[in-house]
């Protein structure tokens, strides 16, 4: 066996993971295993901060792990990327994963086809309605809405998210007028904790929020596991929200720069806050 830590530090596409070898290496016919054991020639690469890098989608590993250490699949009522994280187990060679996969979507599937079916014994059959106990009886739907059909999104449940982040700018050398905005730390997101889940589902990260009870209840600790405004942006309108609100604020903190870091960038910050309501 290579000579590995008992903590294994990684860095899978971008996102940072803190695991132990054992749990890495649970599985011994696994990639993971030949990669952190020394079976394979090509030993794993690091980073510049020393964590191992492996190139393939961060998010995703949090359930490769979590299966590691449970040897079950547990995901989220919400989840939408089975088919990915299907991919992601074929790669790491965890055929145990990819059955607890298709055993959930066999499961899941199954759920959504009784839930065609009303508890009056009506089910929909494409464009029509036939009955259970008859099915011969079949209305045509059409003919019994006026004007659009129901707006699915109204049955969502309704409230407030707060986005907002910190990032850092600066401003043109020698007197030149042009700010260049860079380095956007992190997105923070602040609401009711169900309705944050619904709508960022995967990207959103728990791990600073302390209270870890009912959903029912909102947290000012969450934070996106990506830095791109824009695709939290596009998740909020796709769930229905729109903006109704914005601030932000540029300070100059006049610190003493580190070396190696641009001063004028070290010195000025700006944060913003967007406010989206789903009414």
């Amino acid at each position: 066996m290579s000579d590995f830590p008992n903590v294994i530090e990684l860095n899978v596409g971008g996102v940072f993971y803190t695991t132990t070898i054992g749990t890495l290496t649970k599985d011994p016919d696994s990639l993971l295993t030949q990669l952190f054991t020394g079976l394979v020639k090509d030993q794993p690469i690091k980073d510049s901060k020393g964590k191992y890098f492996l190139d393939r989608d961060g998010v995703l590993f949090r359930y490769v792990l979590d299966y590691l250490r449970n040897q079950k699949m547990i995901l989220p009522e919400t989840f939408q990327e089975t088919e990915r994280l299907k991919q992601e187990a074929d790669h790491y060679r965890l055929p145990g994963m990819v059955r607890c996969l298709a055993e959930s979507s066999s499961s899941s599937s199954s759920a959504a086809g009784s839930s065609l079916r009303s508890p009056t014994g009506v089910q929909l059959v494409g464009g029509r309605r036939a009955s259970n106990n008859n099915p011969g009886a079949v209305v045509d739907l059409d003919s019994q809405f006026q004007g659009s059909p129901p707006d699915s999104s109204s049955s969502k449940e309704t409230g407030y998210i707060v986005v907002g982040y910190r990032g850092t700018f600066a401003f043109g050398r020698d007197g030149l007028a042009d700010v260049k905005f860079r380095k956007l730390a992190r997105i923070l997101v602040s609401g009711r904790v169900s309705i944050c889940r619904e709508v960022f589902q995967d990207t959103l990260n728990e791990s600073r929020d302390p209270d870890r009870g009912t959903s029912d209840r909102y947290s000012a600790r969450f934070f996106l596991k990506h830095a791109f405004i824009e695709q939290a942006f596009d998740m909020l309108q796709d769930a229905g929200f729109r903006m109704v609100g914005s601030c932000g604020s540029g300070t100059n903190s006049a610190g003493e720069a580190k070396p190696g870091m641009d001063s004028e960038e070290n010195k000025w910050n700006h944060y913003n806050e967007f406010v989206f309501c789903r009414p």
